[in-house]
């Protein structure tokens, strides 16, 4: 029984997960906001990129860009998945360890993939490619000077060994921090969707709020979906994107300390993304702005409910263990067979 109403599930949707490739693609179009003081970093440094700023020729000089990489943007959302998963007994830590054992026969594993050496494999149906920031790096991130309190509230040391009591210590150390109220246009595509694993990215999304390095203290993050779009391929890059963005602000208010207009920024984007899909030779169906606004209401007030979580979840998790049936117990047993010849 299909749990939407407002798109036409036959069309869009498989009746099952398929093996191979099917031509089916369904595109989340998230702008992803800093809500706190996030770490996209590597070896300390935040990640950022030499791009060109946008797309016109007036907007032809290369920028920095603060750089959001494809696993600090999948990682997050899959471990939602997985806690869900767990708290609704469709997964138990002991027969799924993320990135130590995989169980192969689950939701998370069968959607967004996994690798465990010689004993099989299956490819992420979501792709996530690298953010960007719309800012440039110079206006959307400052550095901080951290030290660490004692327990009496202050800086200084209370007689640890090689320092004397109420001695400042010297523990102090710098870090970059991306700024609140910066803006990374980024789609996330799952490839051949039934309704149940469509459902499933889509709530993942929708919940994730922390991303990044110090997700227990810092890294707030909110997602804002602007539409989503079916087709029979793939569409524009994040990058193209957030460079159609840059083109249709002026550069004082780019280049200014004061953080963008969030409302702003949406209709920027909304115009810049309908912009771009028109220039693609792909058929797609695509539902921004007023005509994704039934969507976006039934599926919140779906995975709102535990009765609506709990159908979502049931149907998305039969489904992968039907396809490790079919499919990767296959694989498996002729992998056996051929080391046995």
């Amino acid at each position: 029984m299909s749990l939407l109403k407002t798109v036409d599930t036959a069309k869009h949707f498989h009746a099952e997960i398929p093996y191979k490739p099917m031509g089916k693609y369904v595109h989340f179009l998230t702008v992803r906001v800093t809500e706190s003081y996030p770490l996209f970093q590597t070896d300390s440094e935040l990640n950022k990129a030499r791009v060109r700023a946008g797309l016109t020729p007036e907007n032809s000089a290369p920028i920095s860009r603060l750089a959001m990489f494809k696993r600090k943007q999948s990682t997050p959302e899959r471990l939602v998945g997985r806690e869900l998963l767990r708290k609704y007994e469709f997964l138990t830590a002991a027969e799924c360890e993320y990135n130590v054992e995989f169980g192969m026969d689950n939701a998370d594993c069968i959607i967004y993939g996994f690798a465990i050496g010689d004993s099989g494999s299956e490819k992420s149906k979501v792709v996530v490619d690298t953010a960007y920031s719309i800012t440039p790096f110079d206006e959307s991130h400052e550095t901080f000077t951290l030290n660490a309190p004692y327990e009496s509230g202050t800086m200084a040391s209370k007689g640890e060994a090689g320092s004397k009591p109420g001695e400042v210590t010297s523990r102090i150390n710098q870090q970059d921090h991306i700024r609140p109220q910066v803006f990374f246009p980024s789609i996330v595509t799952l490839r051949d969707p039934t309704e149940a694993t469509f459902l499933y990215v889509f709530n993942n999304i929708l919940r994730t709020r922390h991303y990044g390095a110090q997700t227990t203290r810092t890294g707030k993050l909110r997602n804002e979906l602007l539409g989503v779009v079916f087709a029979d391929g793939e569409i524009t890059s994040n990058l193209r994107w957030t460079q159609a963005i840059y083109d249709r602000f002026d550069l004082e208010t780019l280049n200014s300390l004061d953080p963008l207009n969030e409302d702003l920024v949406m209709a920027k984007a909304t115009e810049a993304i309908q912009a771009l899909l028109n220039e693609e030779f792909i058929v797609q169906t695509h539902l921004i702005g007023d005509d994704f606004k039934p969507l976006l209401s039934e599926v919140k007030a779906l995975t709102s409910s535990e009765e609506g979580m709990r159908a979502l979840l049931e149907k998305a998790n039969t489904e992968a263990k039907h396809y490790e049936g079919q499919y990767i117990k296959k694989a498996d047993a002729k992998r056996v067979a051929k080391a046995k010849r």
